[in-house]
């Protein structure tokens, strides 16, 4: 029974939007809506309303699309492996005395009972304790209380007791308050009513709070999520009373309450390596379907590029996943994931921001490949038309050495060789009487001079008295040299100044 359950689940996954249609609409069910959410709604119709029928339905419509490579989905989740959850539904335990709500005497059989909730991947259901009754307001106050009385049997109380600690303080068999909107269609989603407060035999239970936003102008959000009431409970044969203390505000709730065996991110993340895990072949498959070339297309696309960055984290992939209804082959990481959504359940894909639940997730075995054979350095491929892939490494290196390197290279120039400088060498040289192409016979008269070869360069002379130095050696030579030129400036010191060798 839960290996055809499993199957005819994996079956749906793999519809057409035609085909999701044509399941919903044998069966009553509306089939509007966009693609995930007709998968959500059929998968929700196979848990709830599971029949040799709608198996029968579900084969026909799979056989019909996939005739020869039927087996791919069976493999994907092994038999004998139990799923996270299972459909909400009265145990005999349940049936048996009556509950009371309001501190009125009322069946199980009430109106309100036929609400359902939806499933939720960190809680198995065990037993019903309670199912979903309505919380009737007793006047016409704007705060109400209302009362819920059950008892635990000694094999539920013998389940709480001998349960493993998942944290310190907190059992994995836990007795759950769940409550959610009056809607008999469908399956209804945990909903808090205003100003709510539980209280359990006299003592208040933690009621998760409100998330702050960073937004500007947007109001916080209260995660709503079973409530657990497993530490105040008498866990013995006497009778525990619940009150509820809900703000009336037109709205009607319902209330149910639940003993569950609660999962941790990492029990979900070995369910997931177990159960879906798509093959690599299978991935390259989709990669083909999305790059065929489409002739009513303008643009050719001759590949796809993808990070291998989680957008969650901004850390490298460790185990690669992706939503079986979303568009792109982006993946995001698995464990940080589930760590996120246990912690703050939203169940949203981090890369489009469509629904992606749990029974949705697969791991995608071509990117762990892809994983296991590039270094660190590779932070992006692309995958071509044809399946394969390439790393996109050299175009990223390329583009840090140009951020790295602002300013362009240039050759190193040794101006003390005067060759190099394209000036002549009696320009390179400076004696200490301010006169070119006498430093070697000024060397020899300044003691603790360099050696010979050296240049002598006097710091305190500038361009002007320079010249006016060179002007005043009396040398004939220098004097028909300066015939044609102009006047020598005069300095702009009187004095004589002292003269520095600069080493």
């Amino acid at each position: 029974m839960a290996a055809e359950l499993v199957e005819a689940m994996n079956m749906v996954k793999s519809f057409r939007v035609s085909d999701l249609q044509t399941l919903l609409a044998s069966m009553g069910r509306s089939k509007s809506g966009l693609k995930q959410d007709l998968v959500g709604r059929a998968l929700r119709l196979v848990q709830t309303e599971y029949s040799p029928e709608l198996l029968k339905n579900v084969r026909q419509l799979y056989e019909s699309r996939f005739p020869k490579t039927s087996g791919w989905l069976a493999a994907r989740r092994p038999e004998g492996v139990p799923v996270a959850y299972s459909p909400l539904s009265s145990s005999p335990t349940a049936s048996q005395g009556t509950d009371y709500l309001n501190g009125i005497s009322k069946p199980l059989t009430a109106p309100a009972a036929e609400v359902k909730l939806v499933p939720l991947p960190f809680y198995q259901t065990l037993e019903t304790l309670l199912p979903a009754t309505e919380l009737i307001p007793q006047n016409n106050d704007k705060l109400q209380d209302s009362q819920c009385i059950f008892e635990l049997t000694p094999n539920q109380a013998d389940q709480i007791r001998n349960a493993s600690e998942l944290r310190p303080g907190i059992r994995s068999i836990q007795v759950v308050l769940r409550i959610c909107y009056s809607d008999s269609i469908g399956v209804q989603e945990d909903q808090y009513p205003p100003n709510i407060a539980v209280k359990v035999n006299q003592s208040y239970c933690h009621v998760p709070g409100y998330y702050p936003s960073n937004k500007p102008g947007v109001e916080p959000r209260r995660p709503c999520r079973p409530i657990n009431i497993t530490p105040w409970l008498h866990l013995s044969s006497v009778t525990n009373r619940v009150t509820i203390t809900w703000g009336n505000f037109g709205k009607r709730y319902s209330v149910a309450v639940y003993l569950v065996r609660a999962f941790t991110a990492a029990d979900l993340f070995n369910q997931l390596k177990l159960c879906s895990v798509e093959s690599a072949e299978r991935c390259r498959e989709r990669i083909q379907d999305k790059l065929r070339f489409d002739p009513e297309s303008e643009i050719a696309t001759t590949g796809l590029r993808v990070s291998l960055i989680c957008p969650l984290v901004k850390m490298r992939l460790g185990v690669p996943c992706r939503v079986l209804t979303c568009a792109h082959l982006q993946c995001f990481d698995a464990v940080f994931f589930l760590q996120m959504n246990e912690k703050k359940p939203t169940w949203t894909c981090p890369v489009c921001d469509k629904p992606a639940p749990f029974e949705l997730l697969t791991i995608d075995g071509l990117c762990s490949e892809i994983l296991k054979l590039t270094g660190e350095d590779v932070e992006e491929i692309e995958y071509l038309t044809d399946g394969s892939w390439r790393p996109i490494r050299d175009d990223k290196e390329k583009e840090r050495e140009r951020e790295r390197s602002k300013t362009p290279e240039y050759s190193v120039v040794d101006i003390c060789v005067p060759e190099a400088n394209g000036h002549s060498p009696a320009h390179s040289s400076t004696s200490l009487t301010g006169r070119p192409g006498s430093s070697s016979s000024s060397m020899a008269a300044v003691p603790g001079a360099p050696a010979a070869g050296g240049v002598v360069v006097d710091l305190t002379l500038d361009s002007s008295s320079e010249e006016e130095g060179g002007g005043a050696g009396g040398d004939s030579e220098d004097t028909e040299d300066s015939a044609d030129s102009p006047a020598p400036k005069r300095g702009r010191y009187n004095y004589d100044k002292d003269l520095v060798t600069a080493y």
